[in-house]
Parts: structure tokens; sequence; C-alpha cells
């Protein structure tokens, strides 16, 4: 079983989707958890929930595009809640469109949330791991790293975050601390709801697409992801560092 009590987790992206299952998980395996998106309604209401099952959790609204706003973000946790032992960089968004259609609004906007916000909150965290002598960092990339129709920006962001966790796991394994990669393939949030309705496919259908195409004739539930990560953030996975592990159902080469 996962055991990450007297640690501090810091998840982005948490109050939704796989960052608000994840940010859970971490929470019933021990870890007090910072709860960090832009959406901080949403935020708070997942700290609560995990407050009322005892464990301590503050919501915060961050851009991870910002250096100054996660820098802040990470001492405030650490002011509140103790030093960030835990990191997943989870916080996304999607501006798809085809290359000759794709604005620069369009690549910024997706390369700064994930690539920039990745190596943002990373660069924040580890500092407090360093003097831990212990971290575990896990970030969230996407079957779409291999390439995928009109995500340009998004399919570079999540090749990107790729190679900044092997960099990473280099340059960081020294002080005991790993980092990991998940590349989930279709998961069922609201993100992906939004995908299909903006490709003007009904959801069941579009669902059923990737249903027929996965080994394991399902798709994947922001909990399944959540299990991975919850992982990789333990103890139990102390000598994976620099991997790239692909939770979708099948094989990606």
């Amino acid at each position: 079983m996962v055991d990450l009590n007297g640690r501090v987790a810091f998840v982005t992206g948490a109050a939704q989707g796989i960052g608000a299952a994840t940010v859970m998980r971490l929470a019933r395996a021990g870890a007090d958890v910072a709860v960090v998106d832009m959406n901080l309604d949403g935020a708070e209401e997942v700290a609560s929930s995990i407050r009322e099952s005892g464990r301590k959790a503050i919501a915060l609204r961050c851009d991870v595009s910002s250096s100054e706003a996660v820098n802040a973000a990470v001492a405030q946790t650490k002011s509140e809640l103790g030093p960030v032992g835990v990191l997943v960089n989870n916080a996304g968004v999607l501006r798809d469109n085809y290359l000759f259609k794709m604005s620069d609004d369009d690549w910024d906007t997706v390369i700064d949330t994930h690539l920039r916000g990745t190596f943002n909150c990373t660069r924040a965290a580890q500092a407090h791991m360093v003097e831990q002598k212990w971290g575990k960092i896990v970030n969230v990339s996407s079957v779409a790293a291999l390439g995928n129709t009109a995500q340009s920006n998004y399919a570079a962001a999540k090749a990107g975050i790729q190679g900044l966790t092997k960099t990473h796991a280099l340059e960081l394994g020294k002080f005991n601390i790993n980092v990991n990669s998940v590349a989930p393939g279709f998961v069922e949030t609201a993100m992906i709801r939004a995908t299909a309705k903006a490709q003007g496919v009904d959801f069941e259908v579009y669902k059923q697409r990737a249903v027929d195409r996965n080994p394991m004739k399902r798709v994947a539930q922001p909990e399944d992801i959540a299990g991975a990560i919850a992982l990789l953030c333990s103890d139990d996975a102390s000598m994976i560092n620099g991997q790239v592990i692909y939770v979708a159902g099948g094989p990606r080469t």
C-alpha cells in the first residue's frame, strides 16, 4: 500500500479530472496536500472534501506559467503544511487546431501552461526536496506526445515534458529525488468531453471509438491515472527514475 504519511504533496490542475482524483488519492495515502488550480472555487471544494476525511489540505489559485506565482504558492504550502516532498505537474489546457489555423496565442497558451508550468513548479519544489534528501515528481504527459492531428501545440508540450522528465531525473537523482512521467491515453474527463464537442461529435460516439481501439475494451477513468501516479510517489518505486509510463490500456512506442 502507498504510504505517504508525513509528506506534503503539491498537485497542479487539481480542481477536477485527473488532478482532483490524484490529490484525493495521495491524501488517502496519508499526505497533506496543496490543491493548486486557476479555479479557486473548484480547488477549495476538493480541499474541503479532503479536510473532511481528516487530512490537511489548502486550496491555492496559481497560474503555473508565472514563476512568481509558482514560487509564492510553493512558499505558502511550506508555511501552512510543510516543505513539499511530492510534486505532480498536471495543469493543462487545450487549444486544438490544424497547423494552418493555429494562432500564436493557441501555441503560447498551451506551451506556457504545460511546459513552462512543469519547469516552474519543478524548479521551485526541488529546493525543498534537496533539503529533505527525498522527493517524488510525476509529470503528466500524454499519448499525444507521439503525435496527434490538430494538436501541434499539445503534442509538442507533452513531448517536451517527457524530455524534462528524463533531464531532471539525471540532475536530481543524486538527491534521492525520483522524476517520472505518466502518459495517459483517452481519459473520461470534462476536458475530453469538450474536445468531442469542439469536433461536433456526440461524446458517447467519441468514447465508443476509443473503446473499440483499446485492448482493454474500456477507457480510463481519472482514478486509473491517479493510481499510477500514487505508486510513483511511493517508496515502492524508489528505483524507478526518468521513465515515461503509458497508462493507456495497451503498449505505445
